[in-house]
């Protein structure tokens, strides 16, 4: 059970930690909310409150080291702990390399990679000195399998995979620190809104004709995780539409 636990999630003002957030909150979290659109924050915190929630949010651009570790320290100032880290803040501007879009390409490893190392870098040392805790990246079954285009991206979301498994073997025996990567296929949210490459306009459309999956979807297999009990280590959840191929 995760009730009065505290949970961080990123990328909590839209999608995946929206949901996250919301679910994590009605199972009886204390749950505190980042994100760079402070707006979005706002709308989340009512919603939470209004389901007489506790929350707690604050402006976070994971690719900023000094604001993950002020994040932290902020949650630790008002609630004492930090049980929960859902590092789901994410980019996926697919593009064919030949492209050369550095500069999407830099932002994805600033997010997609970086924002998973300095979150987590932020709350490590304070779950290892309890010998408690729990980290939940969000990887992708592009973590898996590389398709084209998605080139670089599917090299951020491998990364996320293998630091999991990473620290998993570093932290999971000696600290008590369960550690999941959650996979998920093609699910409905604006991550697409994010690819300029104008070439992918047909896998757009391809992906809004599937049935894909919904951010609750996502929200409810990282509720799974997180309340198996504490000697069961879910460490992945690959989890596809019914109707997506690979």
């Amino acid at each position: 059970m995760i009730k009065d636990k505290i949970a961080i999630v990123t990328g909590a003002s839209s999608g995946i930690g929206f949901a996250t957030a919301m679910a994590l909150s009605k199972a009886g979290a204390k749950v505190a909310i980042g994100a760079r659109r402070v707006d979005r924050l706002e709308e989340l915190a009512k919603k939470i409150s209004a389901n007489d929630g506790e929350v707690f949010y604050q402006k976070l651009d994971v690719t900023q080291r000094l604001e993950c570790e002020n994040f932290a320290k902020a949650v630790l100032e008002k609630w004492g702990s930090i049980d929960i880290l859902v590092n789901n803040a994410g980019l996926m501007p697919l593009s064919f390399f030949k492209s050369l879009k550095f500069d999407e390409w830099d932002r994805m490893v600033d997010v997609n990679i970086k924002g998973v190392l300095y979150c987590t870098g932020s709350v490590i040392s304070h779950m290892k000195g309890k010998k408690s805790g729990h980290i939940v990246n969000l990887s992708s079954v592009a973590g898996r399998i590389v398709f084209p285009a998605g080139s670089v991206y599917c090299a951020t979301k491998h990364a996320v995979a293998a630091f999991s498994e990473g620290l998993r073997q570093e932290f999971s025996v000696r600290s008590n620190i369960r550690v999941t990567s959650i996979e998920p296929g093609v699910v409905a949210t604006e991550l697409n809104d994010t690819i300029t490459d104008e070439s992918l306009q047909g896998f757009i459309e391809n992906t809004k004709k599937m049935e894909a999956l919904q951010a609750e979807d996502i929200a409810n297999a990282i509720l799974y995780a997180v309340e198996s009990p504490s000697h069961v280590n879910v460490n992945e959840i690959l989890i596809r539409p019914t109707t997506q191929e690979r």
